[in-house]
């Protein structure tokens, strides 16, 4: 990953930290929401991993948010 994506993908795994928080969910149940390990969310969360679309979408619906919203960088 060029650093130019690592950026987007900091920011992606920071907006999808904060919205898991707000809905006071931890790493382990939005894994087990989504079906994926823990381990998975936390290398998402911290850009360790590169998530799929699907994943984006699921993580996007189980939070209750539009999934444009994971790509709003302030």
């Amino acid at each position: 990953m060029n650093r130019k994506h690592r950026q987007v993908m900091v920011q992606i795994g920071l907006n999808i930290l904060y919205y898991r928080k707000a809905c006071g969910m931890t790493q382990q149940e939005l894994a087990e929401r989504l079906h994926y390990s823990k381990n998975h969310v936390q290398q998402v969360e911290t850009a360790c991993a590169v998530p799929s679309v699907a994943l984006l979408l699921d993580v996007a619906e189980t939070l209750g948010i539009p999934p444009h919203k994971l790509f709003e960088f302030k």
